[in-house]
């Protein structure tokens, strides 16, 4: 459902920009889907993002009816459950809200600490061994030893758990954006704004809902195109960098300079 989502925004730039040099991107900047509300249609509200959703939800209704083998003449119908598709991307993207809410930093000191801590308990117990090794001492020591190996082996294996992590994050960061370098500072920003387009698109969601309900009320199934598709981008161009390749095919990387138009 994402990628649907970032095609459908791609196509519908694509539309609005055609006959300019902007009008043929292959890809675009995550950033792009925070700048789809203030993309306003004439009567002020309705927003870009709204026409996306609404467009998505009308083919994702008619696909999954068809699916289940029923009727496409309720238009009402469709489009509630293909904006049930869509309102379930929010929960399907749990696990990007948590990882923004991390600190890749403060993880790495984390484990820092834990091998500090590690080396302390270290060299306490080799100062109870060079002591006369009563009972006692034997036995806290033979256990703080199986202890360390045991701490040991975990320390070196969450090291390598994070540094796969940053790695793909990494790779992902280079696949959306083109060049990781720049967020070296802040490395799980592109899951901050993911997380943010997904409570916009919570809100849109809900306001959609509430606008097909109104319509089906009033048995208006039209629902009014917000743009003219014809009309150049405003100020903070919608798509302002044009990236090699799709997002829903894979490559190691993008390249901002590409020469693209």
């Amino acid at each position: 459902m994402f990628l649907k989502l970032l095609e459908a925004v791609l196509k519908t730039g694509n539309r609005m920009n055609v006959g300019t040099n902007r009008g043929d991107a292959h890809a675009f900047k995550l950033d792009t889907l925070l700048k789809l509300v203030d993309v306003k249609g004439a009567d002020g509200k309705t927003t870009l993002l709204h026409f996306v959703v609404q467009e998505i939800i009308r083919t994702e209704g008619q696909r999954l009816s068809i699916a289940n083998n029923q009727a496409l003449n309720d238009e009402a119908k469709c489009r509630k459950l293909g904006l049930q598709v869509v309102s379930s991307l929010s929960s399907d993207l749990t696990y990007v809200k948590k990882a923004a809410a991390m600190d890749s930093e403060a993880i790495s000191n984390d484990i820092a600490k834990l091998t500090l801590g590690l080396g302390n308990i270290d060299e306490v117990v080799r100062l109870v061994e060079q002591t006369h090794l009563h009972e006692p001492n034997r036995r806290f020591s033979e256990s703080m030893n199986k202890f360390m190996k045991m701490a040991e082996e975990e320390i070196i294996r969450v090291q390598a758990q994070e540094s796969v992590a940053l790695s793909l994050v990494k790779e992902i960061t280079e696949y959306f954006h083109g060049n990781s370098a720049k967020e070296e500072a802040h490395p799980f920003r592109i899951f901050m704004v993911v997380r943010d387009f997904l409570t916009i698109l919570d809100r849109v969601c809900k306001e959609v809902g509430m606008i097909n309900e109104q319509m089906a009320v009033t048995s208006t199934n039209r629902f009014p195109v917000p743009v003219n598709p014809m009309l150049p981008i405003p100020v903070n161009p919608l798509f302002p960098q044009v990236l090699r390749g799709f997002p829903g095919t894979r490559q190691s990387s993008f390249s901002e300079d590409d020469g693209s138009p």
